[in-house]
């Protein structure tokens, strides 16, 4: 068989996924899980350079990958992240607003006031601003698009996770909802995923600073371990696909059961 068809027998094929955060963790872990669906892949981040390497190594497998450099705080920047998918590839049916900032180990008096800031920008605003740019070309589709964006058991919970990240992650989840609400007519879902403890770059960055949470966060599970970046894309990766096409408005946990106890 050709690669040609193999391509064409993807689930993705033809379509176009954009994935803010792709440059390490569970959105890196997103792109090739896309890409490997046959999609092709809007990378975004701010890291430029680890995200073009990852461009080029989705490229040399046999997919298609675009690489934009930005930060989803900037509004304008994510205008133009669209803009460039929409002018490369044509469309743009999945959107995975997976990018975030978090910080633990200090009760909410001493959290920074410019901590706080930025963990609302990263988190809220910045799904704000993709969301804004992405759903306007989503409806000019008669197929609509899809819309996953990262939440947390914070988003449900305090965690031992900082009062600014709780805070930030229930925005997100509130937000996907009245989306979901605002959208479901035009065959735009958008759903959450609840994440739970996640051994990616920034993870090891938190328990580098606070080392006594790592057990903690592991006895959260019922499974007693964290969560590998893989597995929250492939939850990413199922709720963008037709194979989920009834589900919208969603808090799809992907907690190893820290939800359910």
């Amino acid at each position: 068989m050709s690669n040609s068809s193999a391509s064409n027998l993807r689930p993705m094929s033809g379509r176009v996924a954009m994935i803010t955060g792709a440059s390490s963790g569970i959105g890196a872990a997103a792109a090739r899980a896309f890409a490997d669906e046959g999609a092709a892949v809007v990378l975004v981040a701010r890291r430029g350079e680890r995200l073009r390497e990852l461009a080029r190594k989705i490229d040399g497998s046999g997919g298609r990958a675009l690489a934009v450099e930005g930060d989803v705080v900037d509004s304008d920047r994510m205008r133009e992240a669209v803009a460039a998918a929409v002018e490369t590839y044509g469309r743009l049916d999945y959107a995975f607003n997976n990018a975030g900032y978090a910080t633990a180990g200090a009760p909410l008096h001493e959290v920074d006031d410019a901590v706080f800031r930025q963990t609302m920008d990263v988190n809220v605003t910045g799904v704000w601003n993709c969301m804004r740019h992405q759903i306007p070309v989503m409806l000019g589709q008669s197929s609509g698009g899809s819309i996953v964006n990262t939440a947390s058991v914070a988003a449900t919970r305090a965690t031992g996770a900082s009062a600014a990240y709780v805070a930030a992650k229930h925005a997100v989840l509130g937000m996907t909802r009245a989306a979901a609400a605002d959208y479901g007519a035009a065959s735009i879902r958008v759903n959450a995923l609840i994440v739970g403890a996640t051994r990616t770059e920034m993870m090891e960055e938190v328990l580098g600073q606070h080392s006594e949470l790592e057990q903690r966060f592991a006895e959260a599970s019922v499974q007693k371990r964290m969560a590998s970046p893989s597995e929250v894309a492939e939850a990413a990766l199922w709720l963008c696909s037709d194979r989920a096409s009834f589900v919208t408005g969603a808090a799809m946990p992907v907690d190893g059961g820290a939800t359910a106890i």
